[in-house]
């Protein structure tokens, strides 16, 4: 067992009184500066593991100047982010690079709807992070472009095509909701196809009903579609379905911009006996865990958030460390096809799901 000097933390102080060097002799021993010969570094190394020590981070970074820690800025509310599924799959693929280089993760949001600008000014103004990804911004946030005006390293999860200069990684929305969409009309024969956005505001909602617009147009029956906006919650869901009444007979595709809102559709389509997906076939958009679980399960795009993330964190690492890279990074997606559609039986199982790659439409970047 290590002898450890006791309970409290092990010190500079304890490794240079047990070596028989200075406290600042140790420091530089550990910090692998070359005044220190080989034989008094080997001596301080074995030290300190014998001891149990353990670096401060503080200490490391007011030495180095940094802060040691990379932010996730989410501008929107705790409890939002918290409590919806891409967000705890970003953090989960960004706290695990985090922790593989050795330095904290701050997870930066607003304390309410009213405070916009909470998110960013607590990470600008305090100089608590080395860098930071950014997520789930509005398309007329100007903050943004303050953001990366900061001079902090950026690496931005989704598309922001006003910020050509931007360092992003995501997927194609549009032709991945182009495919979903043309997948109904193509394979199941529908042609009068209800869109439920999400918001306009933010360009993930613009690209995802612009590739519903598209497939429409392709096809020939866009005089026969509607788009209604929501909020990516399973109550607009229910909302946009009850709210047609009737008139909800008028179409028999709904492609939902989130599996949330396809989720409302089909409860409420269902509770008004209206066959799913006979009289009418759902598709979904992100596969994050509820579409595989509902009755009958829902067709969606499966995004890999927490892959994206990931990619997005070991390029913010990379930034840090000066070293160049790509400049934008598109994921490919999958369709799940399930029973929703009427791709599979509904005694089918997740094992009998059809998954069709979807590879980017390419913007000129790194696809993978």
């Amino acid at each position: 067992m290590p002898e450890r000097a006791s309970a409290r933390r092990v010190t500079l102080r304890d490794i240079a009184e047990k070596v028989g060097i200075t406290p600042s002799a140790v420091s530089m021993a550990l910090a692998g500066k070359p005044r220190i010969g080989d034989d008094t570094r080997k001596a301080v190394l074995a030290a300190a593991s014998e001891l149990g020590y353990v670096p401060s981070s503080a200490a490391r970074a007011l030495r180095s100047q940094h802060a040691g820690t990379i932010a996730l800025i989410v501008p929107t509310t705790a409890t939002h982010v918290f409590g919806h599924s891409y967000f705890m799959l970003v953090l989960e693929g960004t706290s695990s690079v985090a922790n593989e280089n050795d330095v904290q993760l701050l997870v930066s949001t607003n304390p309410d709807n009213e405070h916009g600008l909470a998110a960013y000014e607590r990470v600008m103004r305090s100089n608590s992070a080395d860098g930071a990804i950014l997520t789930s911004a509005a398309i007329d946030d100007p903050t943004v472009e303050r953001l990366i005006a900061s001079g902090l390293p950026v690496v931005m999860i989704g598309n922001f095509p006003y910020l050509p200069s931007a360092v992003t990684v995501g997927i194609d929305d549009r032709a991945a909701s182009r495919a979903i969409t043309e997948h109904l009309i193509t394979a199941h024969g529908r042609s009068r196809l209800l869109h439920l956005s999400g918001p306009l505001d933010h360009q993930t909602g613009a690209d995802r009903r612009d590739g519903f617009l598209d497939a429409v147009r392709a096809h020939g029956v866009e005089d026969a579609s509607l788009v209604i906006e929501g909020d990516l919650s399973e109550a607009s869901g229910v909302t946009a379905v009850r709210e047609l009444g009737d008139g909800v007979s008028a179409f028999d595709g709904i492609v939902a911009a989130n599996d949330d809102m396809a989720f409302g559709a089909l409860t409420t389509l269902r509770s008004a006996s209206i066959d799913v997906p006979g009289a009418v076939a759902i598709v979904g958009f992100d596969d994050f865990g509820l579409a595989r679980v509902t009755t009958p399960s829902i067709s969606t795009v499966r995004v890999p958030a927490q892959r994206i993330a990931r990619i997005a964190s070991e390029r913010l690492f990379a930034i840090m460390a000066g070293v160049d890279g790509w400049q934008r990074h598109e994921v490919g997606v999958d369709l799940v096809l399930r029973q929703s559609c009427g791709c599979t039986a509904q005694d089918a199982t997740e094992a009998d799901a059809v998954v069709v790659p979807v590879a980017p439409a390419g913007t000129g970047g790194v696809a993978g």
